[in-house]
């Protein structure tokens, strides 16, 4: 008897556990994923704006190539700028995710990719945070990494603790 009343006990603290993260899943972890992607595109953002232009020194890829190396600069420290305050207020997250996606595409074509791969494990070697003496292997791990924390926030928006989430209960209640 006493088993079955501390099973059925466990039972129902679980189920009880379970439906406040259930509650919990459609705000907490989008902001996560904006608060972070928000910072690191900041900081990022807020580097270029107060460094040097190193994008001279850089190949882009087609159409990016058509496009001077200062435009492309001014380009991605304000769209890394403005991407990271509309993250972290949650407005136009789809927008800013699919443009902070395709600039981290970007990224890894023109500076993260291995200079020259002849194998999937030598492209595989890249998969790495820090590319090494400049070997050449490149390290697209971590621009990877956050093109995937963008996922959600592209097909499921930006939650419920979101200027968008607002705005779209305002317009609805009209």
């Amino acid at each position: 008897m006493y088993k079955t009343n501390l099973i059925n006990c466990g039972y129902r603290l679980y189920e009880s556990t379970i439906g406040y993260l259930n509650q919990l899943s459609e705000s907490v972890p989008s902001l996560f994923l904006r608060l972070i992607l928000a910072y690191e595109f900041g900081e990022a953002g807020l580097e270029k704006l107060h460094g040097t232009n190193w994008f001279v020194d850089v190949t882009f890829p087609f159409p990016f190539s058509l496009i001077a190396p200062e435009v492309n600069w001014q380009i991605a420290t304000y769209f890394e700028i403005l991407g990271a305050i509309a993250l972290l207020l949650g407005i136009a997250t789809r927008f800013f995710s699919v443009s902070l996606i395709i600039l981290t595409i970007v990224a890894i074509a023109t500076v993260h990719w291995p200079a020259q791969w002849m194998s999937l494990n030598d492209l595989w070697t890249g998969y790495r945070i820090v590319d090494e003496a400049g070997d050449g292997f490149g390290n697209y791990k971590l621009p990877l990494i956050y093109v995937v924390m963008f996922s959600p926030l592209l097909f499921g928006g930006a939650g419920k603790l979101s200027l968008d989430y607002l705005i779209k209960q305002r317009w609805l209640s009209r």
